[in-house]
């Protein structure tokens, strides 16, 4: 009996909070705000849903062109909702800075295409890349690559095969760095003379000593003074190898002075500018104004491989 006593007077007071109207009031209102946070939220979410559409951009496939021959493709950009309305949702507002991006992958890819040179990246990717042939300067690389370290920019050496195994040391220095390091051939050969299989002969011996030295696998070949005929094409491509050009020339072998050699870069530098250089004075002298003139204009400067990746470097709101 004495248990029951304070668990009726529990239900007692139970049912007066219940049915108190000040508490049916707070319980009501509750259940308002709920309502409006819900309706706000269902009215943000399908507005973004419903502008998605606005800032969307295709993908672009790669291609063949008449003049460039291969050029990469890029991804497209859709926004992803969810994630936007997370960053929207404390303001309640929409705001076209605040959207987040997914990446879109296009359906044709470089290794779709037949086997064909690369002489830029997509037009529509700022970003380029300094292809730096390495077959001499050694006096030179490690000013070079004190500029680039310094920078945060990484680069693309294009190491013959002789020059490597002579001078291991700085091809390690070189990658241990965070560079890139591609095939340049092994003798230096013109290679449209050469036969089959002295083709075969330059490719694979450079490839072995550089990753022998290195530890880093090839995928580019660059032929030395960019000459060519499609039997290299194709037997590169054998090698799983992508045969690379430029679209714009230091000519710093000539020996110009370092403000004709930035002149002749900066006004033709362009997105997706593959920019071939070598390790000379006039380059060592001038990399690092190079450097700041063409990351003023907005452009990234990365390896060959991110470049030419479909990865857009810079994702934003139309």
């Amino acid at each position: 009996m004495k248990k029951a006593i304070p668990l009726i007077g529990l239900l007692l007071v139970s049912w007066i909070i219940v049915n108190n109207p000040l508490s049916n009031t707070y319980v009501a209102s509750l259940k308002s705000n709920s309502v409006l946070v819900g309706a706000n939220k269902n009215e943000l979410y399908e507005e973004i849903s419903k502008k998605a559409d606005d800032f969307r951009i295709e993908p672009e496939d790669a291609k063949l062109d008449p003049v460039w021959k291969a050029i990469p493709g890029i991804n497209g950009l859709e926004v992803n909702v969810d994630a936007s309305y997370h960053k929207m949702k404390d303001s309640g507002k929409f705001n076209k800075k605040n959207l987040v991006f997914k990446q879109i992958r296009p359906s044709v890819h470089l290794k779709d295409l037949p086997p064909s040179p690369i002489y830029k990246g997509n037009p529509n990717k700022q970003m380029v890349c300094f292809i730096i042939n390495v077959a001499w300067g050694n006096e030179y690389l490690p000013d070079m690559l004190a500029i680039l370290k310094k920078h945060h920019v990484k680069a693309s050496f294009f190491l013959e095969g002789r020059w490597t195994q002579k001078n291991p040391d700085l091809a390690k220095m070189i990658v241990e760095a965070g560079n890139e390091v591609g095939n340049h051939s092994y003798t230096h050969p013109d290679m449209s003379k050469i036969s089959s299989e002295q083709i075969k002969e330059e490719i694979t011996k450079t490839n072995e000593v550089i990753e022998a030295t290195t530890g880093k696998a090839v995928t580019w070949f660059a032929p030395p003074s960019g000459s060519y005929n499609m039997e290299t094409v194709k037997i590169a491509n054998n090698y799983k190898l992508g045969t690379l050009m430029w679209s714009i020339d230091t000519i710093d072998w000539q020996k110009p002075a370092p403000n004709v050699l930035i002149h002749r870069v900066v006004g033709k530098v362009h997105n997706g500018a593959m920019i071939l250089m070598h390790p000379t004075a006039s380059t060592a002298s001038a990399l690092e104004s190079l450097i700041v003139q063409i990351q003023a204009k907005g452009l990234e400067i990365n390896t060959v491989s991110e470049m030419l990746s479909e990865e857009r470097n810079v994702v934003y709101a139309k």
